[in-house]
């Protein structure tokens, strides 16, 4: 005779309920589809001048462009699942790339770096941060690392690469 399960404890619906995307996750979701368009758009325009820009920038923009991609199922999606680990895996190597790959690059000048350089520090901090927390089941750690990471990384460093004379900016408003 088969027995039913127990009930779930309230900590297990707790947790279980708190890994459910909330408003700021979609919100987050959401910048990163306008930014992906955005930074899809700006190549589009920029075409004419793609062979004047450096391979290292194209795979700046490479990486960026599989990150913004990803975040959306990583934030909208189930969690907890081998398709979102899989997911979270791929994200982490292209964010952890996009700001290695950004203090190679130096629109100033070499070895100038602009304060969105800042950004790519925390990156370089906050996707470990993130990959070890959920590698250790602390989801509420996973959780922020995530938010903080989508919210400086992708959506502020992305707004700044379009104002002030930069080449995405002129690309997509020039």
């Amino acid at each position: 005779m088969a027995t039913a399960a127990p009930p779930a404890s309230p900590r297990a619906r707790k947790v279980a309920k708190s890994i459910r995307p909330d408003m700021f996750e979609r919100l987050l979701a959401g910048g990163a589809a306008l930014m992906f368009l955005a930074v899809t758009a700006a190549l589009v325009r920029g075409y004419p001048h793609w062979t004047q820009t450096k391979p290292l920038v194209w795979a700046h923009l490479l990486t960026i462009l599989v990150a913004l991609a990803l975040t959306l199922p990583l934030l909208l999606q189930k969690r907890g699942t081998g398709w979102h680990r899989q997911l979270g895996w791929t994200w982490s190597a292209a964010m952890f790339v996009t700001a290695a790959i950004s203090f190679g690059i130096h629109e100033s000048g070499p070895g100038q770096w602009s304060p969105i350089h800042f950004l790519s520090a925390v990156t370089v901090v906050g996707v470990p941060l993130a990959v070890w927390s959920a590698r250790r089941h602390l989801i509420g750690l996973h959780r922020f690392a995530m938010r903080f990471t989508v919210t400086g990384a992708l959506l502020i460093a992305g707004f700044f690469t379009f104002p002030f004379g930069r080449m995405l900016g002129r690309w997509l408003l020039g």
